[in-house]
């Protein structure tokens, strides 16, 4: 190898290190986090890379762990490798990613292309393939392959929530006040937050175990099968969403977390909604009214949406 001259930006990382023997766990973590990012190991020099920012920070994250495990760690900028073409490096990336994308297309050639009830499925597995896209750093072949698939098996999962989709006009909730339960959890904040924000900007919230008590108000996530609320395995937020048509990516995403922290099931594999819900029941054991602790919750909300 030889090291990069002050004229050009080298285009490779290589992450050399060593790890005590006794420490055969940390070392596990080290390899899944180089997995995770998309390394692959250079003969036995280290761990390869391609030079961007991220890598570089990333190299940089995985070298201080090493160090605080007692080992030692170093991180190469390499410009070219004298029996290996830059073209030839490349390829190796290629086929790792391939080895990936293959994986998935198992996964997806055994799902029933008719069975709604793998929505949870294709879920996950588009989350995968956007992990594996994340570094694929050179376009393996088998990429737009995989895509077709998965494009395919989200079809019937598509069609399955046509029905609900756009069932409610924004133009009819305008300026309304709308009522939910006392206490407001997960569910009831990131309800108000997406009223708010993309339904009825001005709305107004009150609480009330009655909706009948106030007629005029519009009912969410009431016990009662009043207003918008649980429909089958969605939870109010979803099903706000898909009433209203609210096609905003962000929001599609906070809408899994909001799922996972209400309904427990682990449909879609997300924790953030979860983090949330444990700092709402922290205010909640605190006695702050139910309007102070509806402003926090959709404060929190606002700032997820924010950091996707």
């Amino acid at each position: 190898m030889s090291i990069t001259d002050k004229t050009s930006e080298p285009p490779w990382l290589v992450l050399v290190f060593t790890l005590p023997s006794s420490k055969a766990s940390e070392r596990v973590q080290i390899w899944r986090k180089l997995q995770k990012f998309g390394s692959i190991p250079f003969r036995n020099a280290g761990y390869l890379l391609p030079n961007t920012a991220v890598n570089l920070e990333r190299a940089e994250w995985l070298a201080t762990a090493i160090r605080s495990y007692k080992g030692e760690a170093s991180i190469l900028q390499v410009q070219s490798v004298d029996d290996f073409s830059p073209a030839m490096l490349k390829e190796q990336f290629r086929r790792a990613r391939s080895v990936d994308y293959a994986e998935l297309l198992k996964e997806l050639q055994k799902l029933k292309p008719s069975a709604t009830s793998s929505a949870s499925q294709v879920t996950r597995l588009r989350r995968r393939f956007e992990e594996i896209i994340a570094i694929d750093f050179f376009e393996s072949p088998l990429r737009v392959k995989v895509e077709v698939a998965l494009a395919q098996a989200e079809q019937p999962v598509a069609k399955a929530k046509t029905a609900k989709k756009g069932k409610a006009s924004k133009a009819d909730y305008q300026g309304h006040t709308w009522i939910t339960r006392p206490r407001p959890g997960i569910d009831r904040v990131s309800s108000a937050w997406l009223i708010g924000r993309f339904i009825d900007p001005k709305a107004k919230f009150i609480f009330g175990n009655d909706p009948s008590i106030h007629p005029k108000a519009v009912p969410f996530d009431m016990y009662q099968s009043m207003g918008f609320g649980h429909e089958g395995d969605s939870c109010t937020f979803e099903t706000l969403c898909w009433s209203f048509a609210i096609a905003d990516k962000k929001v599609s995403s906070i809408a899994e977390a909001i799922h996972d922290a209400d309904l427990e099931d682990g449909k879609f594999g997300r924790s953030e909604g979860l983090t949330i819900n444990q700092i709402l029941q922290g205010w909640a054991k605190q006695d702050i009214p139910d309007a102070e602790l509806l402003r926090r919750g959709m404060d929190l909300i606002e700032g997820l949406y924010n950091s996707i």
